[in-house]
């Protein structure tokens, strides 16, 4: 058995086994045999104390349903500033307008929202379940033929976006050769059909596309084709 023996601490052991050597530990060997431990990096949790300073970004929401616009701040925390492991993260959001019809709903729906950007963890999940939101009544186009099932889904896609500018959510974007080929089969379909596009993005009478809920489905060689994502019925 091998002892150590602090200068500065004396333990209490009961030996049980025979006694080969020992050695004091002082205050200078115990500093030189000490590993230097990586330094712990900023996580968000609950009971991060709120900064100073927040980094915000403003989102403007038009409806046909309103007169009024809805605008939505989202303020970030910057962890680990200055070093290499530096990110952005959701902090808390605003919804503000002067149409005070939503009011109690959309209070409650930024504190709970603001609740799970502090808790920390992935929070990408709220997208999906904001997106997924159909209003009974029906929804409504924006402007470029996009349809959106509610005022809550529409919601949902302004913090996918600022999600995406903080780099939380990876976007999933065309490839330059798809992003070409697109643009070639508007140029043509628009040389085919040319008063019938001139006042819109897409034709007015393409149909909404199942994928990117744009109304930018077109007939293209015999073949139903969306010009927004270029999905189609043949590939």
């Amino acid at each position: 058995m091998f002892l150590n023996f602090s200068s500065d601490t004396i333990m209490n052991h009961k030996i049980c086994k025979k006694i080969i050597g020992y050695k004091v530990i002082t205050k200078e060997n115990a500093d030189a045999g000490k590993v230097a431990q990586p330094a712990l990096l900023e996580s968000m949790h609950e009971n991060m104390p709120r900064p100073e300073v927040l980094y915000g970004s403003t989102y403007k929401i038009k409806t046909p349903q309103s007169e009024h616009a809805l605008y939505i701040t989202i303020n970030d925390m910057i962890l680990n500033q200055g070093t290499a492991h530096e990110e952005r993260r959701p902090y808390e959001i605003f919804i503000n307008s002067k149409n005070m019809e939503h009011f109690q709903w959309v209070l409650a729906l930024t504190r709970v929202i603001s609740a799970v950007f502090r808790k920390g963890g992935d929070a990408c999940f709220l997208v999906d379940e904001l997106k997924a939101v159909f209003d009974p009544r029906g929804g409504y186009f924006k402007k470029g033929g996009v349809f959106m099932p509610s005022l809550v889904a529409e919601i949902g896609h302004a913090i996918e976006s600022h999600l995406k500018s903080i780099g939380m959510l990876l976007g999933q974007e065309l490839s330059s050769h798809e992003k070409a080929f697109l643009a070639a089969k508007r140029l043509e379909f628009a040389a085919r059909h040319k008063p019938e596009t001139e006042s819109g993005e897409f034709p007015a009478q393409a149909l909404l596309c199942n994928k990117c809920q744009t109304k930018a489905v077109v007939l293209m060689d015999g073949c139903m084709t969306c010009l927004n994502c270029g999905d189609s019925k043949c590939s």
